[in-house]
């Protein structure tokens, strides 16, 4: 089972071995006597990653983009608030991508991007918030709410992982990506498609249509990375897994924010 975050797709089999191939015959040379079986039972176990560990990790990379977000809002000024979300929007896109391609895990690689991404985060915010006061504490509650939903709806096996889901879920995942960018080009050209439409009175119905499909698909993309996380760790991956798993969560919750901040500013328009 693949998941639709392209960073969980790489707790492949051969990533998820909690414990070190050991050789046939003997002892290798140079290492003495093997360490009592017992031992090596307890050290396996003890190295395997646990769902509490992806818990632990997850909260301290979003606690490391909220203080970001609020220090960013806090201390930069206004004429330099957009500099400032560009740069880091930039900068955050190239860490996310190296994160994700790079054969080894790197804390360092992750906990820099949810403080890179932090600011970007808190920019944004601090410009809708600006502009409809109390938009991003009720985006910030229905991120939550919705992460905490579709938690729930696969603890309970309401929503199943299977072939069938997770194939017809992936290609609306690439479709809806498709369009973003596609529209994000034609935009450069001064085509305007309403997918992505300004803030209005709440009259456009296609940008609304749109933003609520993309919520619904970013909201189903977390069913498949609850799997593929439980999957890990039915199969004994090592404890350093969870920070990919942690990484990957936080990248699908950022997504999931920042598109519903957008379809509140629809529905508020002007107000």
């Amino acid at each position: 089972m693949r998941s639709s975050n392209p960073v969980l797709t790489r707790l492949t089999p051969e990533t998820q071995r909690g414990t070190p191939a050991q050789s046939g015959y003997g002892t290798p040379a140079g290492y003495g006597a093997p360490p009592p079986y017992e031992s090596q039972i307890t050290t396996a176990v003890a190295d395997r990653m646990t769902i509490d560990d992806v818990v632990v990790k997850t909260v301290t990379l979003l606690g490391l983009v909220g203080l970001a977000g609020i220090a960013t809002a806090a201390l930069v000024p206004n004429e330099a608030l957009w500099t400032a979300v560009v740069i880091s929007g930039i900068a955050g896109l190239v860490v996310g991508l190296v994160v994700t391609f790079k054969r080894t895990i790197s804390v360092p690689l992750i906990v820099t991007y949810a403080i890179v991404e932090g600011v970007f985060v808190g920019g944004i915010s601090k410009v809708f918030n600006t502009i409809w006061p109390g938009i991003v504490l009720q985006a910030v509650l229905a991120s939550f709410g919705v992460f905490a939903v579709m938690a729930a709806l696969y603890k309970f096996r309401v929503i199943r992982a299977t072939p069938r889901f997770t194939k017809g879920l992936l290609a609306a995942l690439a479709g809806v990506f498709v369009l973003i960018i596609g529209n994000l080009v034609l935009s450069l050209f001064g085509i305007n498609t309403g997918l992505r439409g300004e803030a209005n009175d709440g009259t456009n119905w296609l940008a609304i249509g749109f933003s609520i499909v993309v919520i619904v698909i970013a909201a189903l993309t977390f069913i498949l990375d609850f799997d593929l996380i439980e999957k890990s760790i039915n199969q004994g991956a090592p404890k350093q897994v969870a920070w990919l798993c942690a990484f990957g969560l936080v990248v699908g919750l950022i997504w999931l924010y920042l598109e519903i901040l957008r379809l509140l500013s629809y529905l508020r328009g002007n107000d």
